[in-house]
């Protein structure tokens, strides 16, 4: 049932929430933050492309076999077991409301742009609260309007970025590049270190599997939806980037504190790109937080329903879960204000590193269940040439996602790891409860003398790793 605030995405839509997921504000300064490593740079966003690509369409497969609400989660838990689910959505979900509170800092900056002089910690404070809250407002009035925010949002701020990648073609001055490998070390060096700054440019390539139970014609709009939005974001960082370098003279871009408003200003003088930009940050962001918001609830609301998230995440009105839609807002406001009030950057960067790993987790095990699920099916009803193409394209997702754990550096697996970790607590808490009330009903059964009592007693005796046990799937 559907009413009129609750409208599943079309195609369209789907794409938009991929697109609009992936592009944030980090696009705008993406440009100067690679230019020291010199254009080596453009061919290591090339290779991740093709990475993030192999992980669209393993996405997009399994999708196919399980076109359910909670993506990277349903794929780790129906092939490992719950463990491996639960772990999935806690990653998930801690990665999306502490990358949430990061977006609506970034998005401050942008807005002084716009209105200049009113720099104040209070002022500063309540436009990043405005960021979090508008999205999620949006959130509880339902997909209907989720997905309308979120393509006109992905349209206004993709033009814009797209006029300036195409626009700078025509500006296009080979002398602005520099030299291909800038610094010290190999080129190879050079490739590696540019790689670890744009590794994360693609993480929301899971929007449109997490949010399957909401799209239209799942296993066929999901795939597609999620390799167009890939490949619509790849043109805007790719021929954004290469305008950017050639268009600001490298001296200038390396120091440049925002690289697209150079790149307008140096292609029709004056100084009005700069707003012009900062326009285009503030929407892209506030887009991006409206598609997170919602990314944020969908795994807790999944797990909710398997018993490994407490019950209220399981709410949901509008289509849309709204409890865990207010968890996140009201964790990342606290973050937020934590940030502000206190004073502690370093905490809050602390909990921005964390994001960075917490990612890589659903993907690998998303990437791993999708091996899991070749291997143990029906070869013999399967061509042998869809079944190894199927193969390398989850053995290159699960080894792009393996670059991104190593790229992610030392100290954000460190703390990475710690918060994983902290999340088992969680997992003994709601595992317990589900063991006793299991305990619970087949006393009761037995007390009762019911028929059902053997076979509820037996069940709730298993060991849990038999319960845990994966199942065989046939492969598509």
């Amino acid at each position: 049932m559907h009413d009129r605030h609750t409208r599943r995405f079309g195609l369209g839509t789907a794409t938009a929430l991929v697109m609009g997921n992936i592009i944030g504000g980090g696009i705008f300064l993406l440009p100067a933050s690679v230019a020291p490593f010199g254009t080596v740079s453009l061919v290591a966003f090339g290779i991740l492309t093709l990475g993030a690509l192999a992980l669209a369409l393993v996405f997009g497969r399994l999708a196919q076999r399980h076109p359910d609400t909670g993506g990277p989660y349903v794929y780790a838990r129906e092939a490992f077991g719950d463990f491996a689910g639960f772990l999935s959505a806690w990653s998930y979900w801690t990665m999306s409301w502490v990358s949430n509170a990061a977006l609506a800092v970034a998005a401050v900056g942008y807005v002084h742009v716009l209105f200049p002089g009113h720099d104040s910690t209070g002022t500063d404070l309540a436009v990043a609260l405005i960021a979090l809250w508008l999205p999620a407002i949006s959130n509880f009035a339902g997909t209907r309007y989720v997905g309308a925010v979120q393509l006109i949002a992905t349209v206004l701020k993709f033009l814009p970025l797209l006029f300036i990648a195409i626009a700078g073609l025509f500006f296009f001055d080979a002398d602005n590049l520099g030299s291909f490998h800038e610094g010290s070390g190999s080129s190879l060096g050079g490739l590696s270190a540019a790689a670890a700054i744009l590794l994360y440019s693609y993480v929301g390539v899971e929007s449109a599997a997490m949010s399957a139970g909401e799209v239209r014609n799942p296993r066929r709009n999901v795939g597609r939806a999620t390799v167009l939005g890939v490949l619509g974001a790849a043109v805007v960082y790719l021929l954004g980037t290469l305008s950017v370098f050639g268009t600001v003279p490298h001296d200038k871009l390396v120091d440049s504190q925002a690289p697209f408003s150079d790149a307008m200003n140096a292609m029709f003088g004056g100084t009005w790109g700069g707003t012009l930009i900062a326009a285009a940050a503030v929407i892209s962001i506030l887009g991006a937080l409206n598609g997170w918001t919602l990314m944020s609830a969908q795994s807790p609301y999944v797990a909710a329903g398997d018993g490994l998230f407490p019950a209220v995440f399981r709410k949901k009105r509008r289509g849309v879960p709204t409890f865990g839609v207010l968890a996140s807002a009201v964790l990342a406001s606290a973050l937020t204000v934590c940030n502000y009030v206190s004073g502690a950057a370093g905490v809050f960067e602390i909990l921005v590193l964390i994001t960075t790993f917490s990612a890589t987790v659903p993907y690998l095990l998303a990437a791993g269940a999708q091996v899991y699920f070749l291997l143990t099916g029906r070869r013999d009803e399967v061509r042998p040439g869809r079944f190894a193409r199927d193969l390398v394209l989850a053995l290159a997702a699960f080894g792009f996602t393996f670059w991104l754990v190593a790229g992610a550096g030392y100290a954000a697996i460190y703390q990475g790891v710690l918060f994983l970790f902290a999340g088992i607590l969680v997992y003994a808490w709601m595992r317990a409860r589900r063991t006793v009330r299991e305990r619970e009903t087949a006393e009761g059964f037995a007390a009762a003398g019911t028929p059902e009592a053997a076979e509820t007693s037996a069940t709730a005796e298993a060991p849990a790793a038999a319960e845990d046990a994966p199942k065989g799937i046939l492969a598509p």
